[in-house]
C-alpha cells in the first residue's frame, strides 16, 4: 500500500506495508488511486516526490504472488505500464527518493519520474533480469534509453546486471544526487520540489511537454504486440 501526504503544493508518495515493496495489484492499484487524487488535488504549480519505507525503494514484481502464471504476470505487466503512463502524464514535475534498494520493474518505476535522488550509504539499482533468465520486456528498454544517457550506463544495466550504488549511478549519470542517509535524500527531494514549484509552471503545459518528450517511450508502454508474439512461441 501507499500513502499521501500533502505539504503545501508538494505531495509525498511513500510506498509501505511489506519491506520489499513488491508491485502486485494490490500494490500497483494503490499507487494509481494516489495518483488520480494527487492529479484532482493538484494546483497550477505543484510537485510529486515518491520515496519508500524500509530496505528497500521497490524490489519489483510480486513474483511469488504470480507463481509463473500468464495472466498474473500480464496483469502486473499492464499495471505498471498504466502506473507509468500517469506519471508520464502527470501534470507536475516528479522525483522519486530511493531510500533503499530498486530491482527490475522497480528501477523502471524510479527511473519513470523526471528526478531520481538516491541514498549512498545503502542500496542499489539492479536490473535482475538478466541474472535470473528473463527478457527484458522491450518497453523498460525504452524507459532506460529515455531516462540514462550514457551508453556504457545503459550496458551496465541491461547486459551485465550491475548493482550500481548511489555515487557510481551519479557518475554514470543514471540518478541526479546522492545523500548520506534516507533522512537526507528526502529532504533533498523536498528541497529540489520547493525550487520546481517556485518556477510557477503550468502544470499541463509541463505535462504536454513531457508527452512530446517521451513519445516514444509512450507508444513502448502501449505497444503490447512483443506479448502476443511471445504466446505464440
Amino acid at each position: 500500500m501507499c500513502t499521501l501526504e500533502k505539504n503545501g503544493n508538494i505531495f509525498i508518495l511513500t510506498l509501505t506495508g511489506n519491506n520489499d515493496h513488491l508491485l502486485n495489484p494490490t500494490l500497483l492499484n494503490s499507487i494509481k488511486s494516489t495518483l488520480h487524487r494527487v492529479r484532482q488535488e493538484a494546483t497550477t504549480s505543484s510537485a510529486l516526490i515518491t520515496t519508500a519505507h524500509g530496505k528497500f525503494f521497490c524490489n519489483g514484481y510480486d513474483i511469488d504472488w504470480a507463481q509463473s502464471i500468464t495472466d498474473r504476470i500480464i496483469l502486473m505487466d499492464d499495471l505498471l505500464r498504466s502506473v507509468v503512463s500517469d506519471l508520464i502524464s502527470l501534470p507536475m514535475p516528479t522525483i522519486a527518493a530511493v531510500t533503499g534498494h530498486a530491482s527490475a520493474a522497480g528501477y523502471i518505476l524510479a527511473l519513470s519520474h523526471d528526478y531520481v535522488l538516491m541514498r549512498s550509504d545503502r542500496g542499489f539499482l539492479y536490473m535482475s533480469e538478466l541474472d535470473i533468465d528473463h527478457v527484458l520486456p522491450a518497453w523498460f528498454i525504452a524507459v532506460v534509453d529515455a531516462k540514462v544517457s550514457n551508453a556504457a550506463a545503459r550496458r551496465k544495466i541491461v547486459m551485465q546486471a550491475e548493482k550500481v550504488t548511489a555515487k557510481e549511478a551519479v557518475k554514470l549519470g543514471i540518478v541526479d544526487s546522492a545523500h548520506d542517509s534516507p533522512e537526507e535524500t528526502v529532504k533533498a527531494a523536498v528541497i529540489l520540489a520547493v525550487d520546481l514549484v517556485e518556477r510557477g509552471w503550468n502544470g499541463h503545459v509541463y505535462a504536454e511537454n513531457r508527452k512530446k518528450f517521451l513519445s516514444h517511450v509512450i507508444r513502448a508502454v502501449e505497444d503490447t504486440t512483443e506479448r502476443k508474439i511471445e504466446s505464440k512461441l
